[in-house]
Parts: C-alpha cells; structure tokens; sequence
C-alpha cells in the first residue's frame, strides 16, 4: 500500500521527517549563518579595545585570521563529513554550535595575537560543522522534486540571520556602554550574549534534529571507504561538475561582500567623504545586490526543480557570469543608472549558490553524502582562498571591476563543461521533468 504523501507547506519530505524536525533545520538555517558572521563584526573591537591594533593594521590581522580560518577548514571538513556518515548528523551539528559558542566566550579575552588564531581554529572547526551539516541535512530532509526549493528557503532563512545580527546583535557592545559599561566590559558582554545563543541553539538542534543517518547501521560505510568517497565519487561527471561549480559559488559570496563594500568606499572616499559616510555608501552597493539576490532566490528554486539538474546549472551560471561580466559597465557602483547591473549582480551570485548546492545535493550518494558534501566544501574553502589572494591584487592594480570579471570569465569556462556534461552525461529528469514528460507521451 502506498504512503501517503509526506510535506511541509511546498516542501515535499523523506517518510520518517516530522514537521518538528524541518522547524528545527529552518530555526538552526536562520541562527547559524547569522551568529557566525558576529565573528567580523567582533573582530575589529577586540582588536581594537583589547589588543590596541593601529587601525592601519587592522585589515591585514583581519585578513590573516580569515585566510587561516579557510586553511583550517580545508582540513577539517572531510574528517567532519566522514564522523556525520558515521555517528550522524545531529550530533555534527549541535557540536559545531558548541565549538562556535566556547569560542565566542574566549575571543574577547585574548591577550595577544597568536591567542586570537587559536581562538579562531576554535571558531573555525565549529562553522566548518555547522556549515556543512546545514546543506547535508537539507538534502536528507527533501525529496529530490522539491529540493531546489527547499535550498531556496535555506538560503532565505540564512539571509533574513545575517540581517537580524548585523542589525541587532552589532549594536550590542553599543548598547552595553550607553548604559554604564565600560568599553572593556560591554565587549565581553556582547561576545557572552552571542556564544550564549551559540549554546541555546546547540540544545534545539540536539533535540530537534532526527537522529541517524539516512541509511540503516548495517549500510553504513566504512571508515577508510568513506575518506576516499569524495575523491572516488568524482569519476561521476556531476559530481565532479558540482565541485567546480563549489569553487566558484563559495568564492562568489565572498567577492560580492567584500570588493562590492570595497568599491563603494573607495569611489565615495574619492568624493570626499569620511570614513563613516564612506563606508555607509559602500554597504549600499552590497545591500542592493543582496537584496535582489534574496527576492530572486525563490524564482531560481523553482527553474532548477522543473529541469534537469544540469540544465540548472547551465542557467545559473549563465546569469551569474551576465552579473559579473557585466561589472565592465559600471564605471559609478553608486550612481542610480548602475542599480540594474548590481541586481544583476545579485542574481548571478545566488543562482551559483543555488544551483551548485542542488546538484551536489541530488548526486552525492546518501550513504556518503556527508563525505561527499564535505569534499564539496573543501573546494569552496579553495575557492574563497584563491579569490581573496588574487582579488584584492587585481583590485588595486588593474580596477574595482577586475575581481568580478576575474570570476565571470571563470564561470564561462564552467558553462562550457556544464554543456559538455548535459550532452554526455545528463542524468535523470527532475522528478516534476519526469512527470511532465510522461504526461506527453
């Protein structure tokens, strides 16, 4: 006898999801990309009431502590991957939760710059965890006809946490000392309050989540097989498509926060502005493309579910290179006539994201998805380094736009293999594809 079709709202589930559980992924999807990026909010005061850092300095110590945060999870996700295939998910995630909070507790009381690496190799095993259960459990939870969609509401979910901590939880230190804290102590406040919902969201997750994994005790792979599992399972073209596709998505967000804040400030300093307005000016160009991005990512959801995967990618990539290609345009990020080019620009981001996670998500077998998911991180973690070394260069020496044609000329190569792989080895239909074609026939 068949089941009886098991959702939540749009989203169709696997049989043994409950609604409490996809509450439990939307609350951990909205809470853990906002608390991690406390991190760059909190790192310019802790360097610079604690550690007295000339402000000259600050973007270089910034700038090191991210690239070893990169290195760090380079290394640690496969291992993290392989331990999710095994013990489980849940288990992977709420610790990473933890790690971030006993970080977040520490950071505000380092006493010298090498204190702060290790503070931050704390903080970096701890969002490599978390990062990388968000998307595996993402794919567990979903049946594969509503998974791009289900990647859309994540996404959403991860944008609407990162506003509610710039806006809420960045004003904290602020806060504090109007009224009657130290600058000393209203820092170590914040940092408090954040490792605080750092923990209070590790114990929903521990709780909420769906214990196990998606195949039975017995079906579980080894240890050894399940190290080698990412590597192998690149012999499919899909997959070896979708970890490419990583490379460029992972770095695109990165570029996008960065250069576009960057471009903004550096053009309105030119104009004369301090440094407060300067920077308020660069945050417009970066708001604007997110923006767009956040309207758009429900619309690109639905595209990847009604088409094959592949197919997917080639629409994503190719909206993704128009944005950033189309950087050459711009000559004034902050002028009106450029706001066009900048949706654009945050179309194109999101449509990588979305469409490299899709795939990944759709190939990766499930009794190694996590290890499969994990060697996908470890190519966006490349990505993000390679980017930001040769970015900024590029930045400075050739112009703002340079960067993002960098990258646009990267995703054109990728649409290339993307067609190659749709003719050679297209795989199967999305499930609605499916349905649509034998309705026809």
């Amino acid at each position: 006898m068949n089941q009886p079709a098991n959702r939540f709202g749009p989203f169709w589930l696997q049989p043994e999801v409950r609604t409490g559980h996809m509450l439990t992924l939307f609350a951990g999807a909205y809470s853990t990309i906002g608390l991690l990026t406390f991190v760059a909010l909190g790192t310019p005061y802790v360097l610079t009431v604690y550690l007295g850092v000339p402000q000259g300095e600050q973007g270089a110590v910034s700038g090191y502590l991210h690239t070893f945060q990169e290195a760090v999870s380079l290394l640690v996700f496969a291992p993290l991957g392989v331990m999710a295939d095994r013990i489980g998910r849940r288990q992977v995630y709420a610790g990473g939760l933890l790690l971030m909070g006993i970080a977040y507790a520490l950071y505000s009381f380092a006493s010298s710059i090498p204190e702060l690496y290790a503070y931050r190799l704390i903080y970096a095993v701890g969002i490599a965890a978390a990062t990388g259960m968000l998307g595996t459990i993402g794919a567990d939870y979903t049946e594969e006809r509503s998974r791009g969609l289900a990647v859309a509401g994540i996404g959403v979910l991860n944008a609407l946490g990162v506003i509610s901590v710039t806006i809420g939880l960045g004003r904290l230190p602020q806060f504090f000392v109007e009224r009657g804290a130290s600058e000393a102590a209203a820092g170590h406040d914040a940092h408090f309050v954040v490792a605080g919902l750092c923990f209070l969201v590790a114990m929903l997750l521990a709780f909420g989540l769906k214990g196990g994994t998606p195949v039975a005790r017995g079906r579980r792979l080894p240890v050894r097989e399940l190290f080698r599992s990412g590597l192998a399972e690149a012999r499919n073209p899909r997959i070896a498509l979708s970890y490419a596709c990583g490379f460029i998505a992972r770095s695109d967000l990165v570029l996008l926060g960065t250069y576009s804040v960057l471009w903004g400030t550096t053009v309105a300093t030119s104009r004369g502005m301090d440094a407060a307005q300067a920077m308020a000016e660069g945050r417009k160009v970066f708001a604007i493309a997110s923006a767009a991005a956040l309207a758009w990512l429900f619309v690109i959801g639905v595209v990847i579910d009604r088409v094959n995967r592949v197919t997917g990618i080639i629409i994503c990539m190719t909206i993704a290179s128009m944005g950033y290609l189309g950087t050459m345009f711009i000559d004034d990020p902050l002028v009106k006539s450029a706001i066009p080019l900048l949706v654009l620009l945050g179309m194109g981001q999101i449509s990588a994201f979305a469409g490299a996670q899709t795939l990944i998500t759709k190939e990766a077998p499930p009794e190694s998805r996590a290890s499969v998911i994990g060697m996908f991180n470890i190519c966006g973690a490349a990505g993000i380094l390679t980017t930001t070394a040769i970015g900024g260069v590029l930045f400075d020496r050739i112009g703002p736009h340079a960067p993002f044609v960098l990258v646009g000329c990267l995703t054109v190569l990728l649409i290339v293999a993307a067609v190659v792989c749709r003719i050679r080895a297209p795989g199967p239909l999305s499930d609605r594809a499916a349905r649509s074609a034998a309705l026809v026939s």
